[in-house]
């Protein structure tokens, strides 16, 4: 590589290799990266985007390799180093401290002093200046935790600028954002883009990274693919490069055939006047019954209900023909139901666990041998390996511990735990989020078969793709009302959005 190219880039990650305990996440990984562009990092979970990542931020510390800024060979020896050298990183998991106010989040461990104490006006004057210059509208002294996710990641934004960041990396940075959020977030990453400053940009919204990016590189099973200009891919080509393969269908074969009547509900209805109300509709076996909505519409504050962990105020859950009562989780699987929440970090894996350990949570009683009540190890191995089979789950080992998988292999160790319990009802919420489109194609593929066996799904999507090209029928709600049900092989965007909105016009 001549002179002339190596000082064009702002970044250069070269021949990266990273190993775990019975893993290589990076192979020989090399990335460039010009100043003054969103260049986008893209592949399915586990192709060591994020580990690449952390490597470069200093969390991580690669075995090999070498890390040029503006051509010169730097060594991170952790994050505050990174940051001291002009690189930020705005994670995918939040974590804001928030009994503290904006200004507190943003200037934490470096506030401006007067002597030995801090300068609350100057670091207020400092605040207000950042945030109008970005076009944040927050008051600086406003408390953190009664803020949106969405306004958190605008402060987590404003923090990294705040460090005069050369390269801010942002990890699926709109995974809880609406239209209009995402809307102001691009425009925030143009501007900075625009004063020179490097994005690089991880997300799995095709739509998004050919909107905004400059460069894409592609990485599989640990390697670098390779790197080419935004404006000459596609989404087929980006699929193709991902996965190693054509996907000529992004949904399974449909089998299934609904039947008769398994659960109806009736009225269902929150004590808090603001949830959801009235809330009536049936589902049937082997079907795939898709939950739509706008974000607010309490889908899943909807169904956390009908699973025993809301308290409800009125309303009948019928199931087989017997009214049910339901006021918590174990009332529920008792009824052959399971739950598999949205936020799998924070509600759904045990992370200090192994993969054993999470998939067998749910059936523990079923290990307990007498007259001892030890757990029967054997049984519980036996069940997780056929798990791992049966769903293809990518583990080193039965052992490893669960937070050391991909997001995708994690989904299917949840899904592995119900599916363990042979439930009857599966109630889905958000099955695919911060998945890769191969991940999400084998999560659809194992919805589909459990529709097959006559299992009944009910599926909460925010993606109108997935809602559309899974579901048999679509209950879309509306501001906590039922504001309609479609049927899916019928239903169009146009008809859920015309639902999803019905009721935000008029007086509750």
């Amino acid at each position: 590589m001549d002179g002339q190219n190596q000082t064009s880039y702002l970044l250069e990650m070269r021949n990266i290799s990273k190993e775990f305990p019975g893993v290589k996440a990076l192979d020989d990984v090399s990335l460039q990266v010009r100043p003054g562009t969103v260049h986008a990092l893209m592949g399915e979970n586990g192709a060591g985007k994020s580990t690449l990542m952390k490597c470069l931020f200093g969390i991580y510390h690669p075995n090999s390799g070498d890390i040029l800024l503006e051509g010169r060979e730097v060594e991170i020896h952790d994050s505050k180093t990174a940051l001291d050298l002009g690189i930020a990183m705005i994670h995918q998991e939040l974590h804001p401290i928030p009994y503290r106010n904006v200004m507190d989040n943003i200037w934490l461990g470096r506030y401006p002093t007067r002597g030995a104490m801090v300068d609350e006006k100057a670091m207020y004057l400092k605040t207000k200046a950042l945030l109008e210059d970005l076009e944040i509208n927050i008051d600086p002294k406003v408390m953190v935790r009664t803020l949106s996710v969405s306004t958190v990641q605008t402060i987590e934004i404003a923090k990294a600028i705040s460090y005069n960041a050369k390269i801010i990396i942002m990890d699926e940075p709109t995974s809880s954002l609406t239209e209009n959020e995402v809307a102001h977030l691009f425009k925030l990453i143009r501007r900075m883009r625009d004063r020179g400053a490097a994005i690089i940009y991880i997300s799995h919204k095709m739509e998004e990274i050919l909107g905004i990016s400059d460069e894409v590189t592609i990485m599989r099973d640990g390697r670098s693919v390779g790197t080419w200009p935004a404006n000459e891919l596609t989404t087929d080509l980006i699929i193709k490069r991902m996965v190693g393969r054509d996907l000529t269908h992004r949904f399974p074969p449909r089998e299934n055939v609904p039947a008769d009547t398994v659960m109806r509900v009736e009225n269902l209805t929150s004590p808090n006047p603001r949830s959801f109300r009235n809330v009536s509709f049936d589902l049937r076996r082997g079907e795939i019954l898709g939950v739509g909505g706008l974000m607010g519409a309490q889908r899943t504050e909807m169904l956390e209900a009908l699973f025993g962990l809301r308290a409800v105020r009125e309303g009948r859950v019928i199931i087989k023909g017997s009214e049910v009562k339901i006021e918590a989780p174990r009332n529920a699987m008792r009824h052959g139901m399971a739950l598999l929440t949205e936020e799998r970090r924070a509600t759904g894996i045990f992370p200090m666990l192994n993969v054993m350990e999470n998939t067998v949570m749910a059936k523990l009683r079923a290990y307990v041998r007498r007259p001892f009540f030890a757990l029967d190890n054997r049984q519980r191995i036996r069940d997780t390996e056929d798990s791992v089979r049966q769903l293809r789950i990518k583990t080193p080992s039965v052992r490893t511990l669960i937070k050391d998988l991909s997001g995708g292999n994690q989904q299917k160790v949840l899904l592995a735990r119900w599916l363990l319990i042979e439930p009857e009802i599966l109630i889905l919420d958000e099955p695919t989020r911060g998945i890769d489109v191969g991940a999400k194609y084998e999560i659809y593929t194992i919805i589909a078969d459990l529709a097959r066996r006559g299992k009944s799904i009910i599926m909460v999507s925010s993606e109108m793709p997935e809602l559309l090209g899974m579901s048999d029928r679509i209950m879309v709600m509306c501001e906590g009302r039922l504001a309609g049900i479609l049927p899916g092989a019928e239903a169009t965007q146009e008809d859920v959005m015309r639902l999803a909105t019905q009721f935000s016009s008029k007086v509750s």
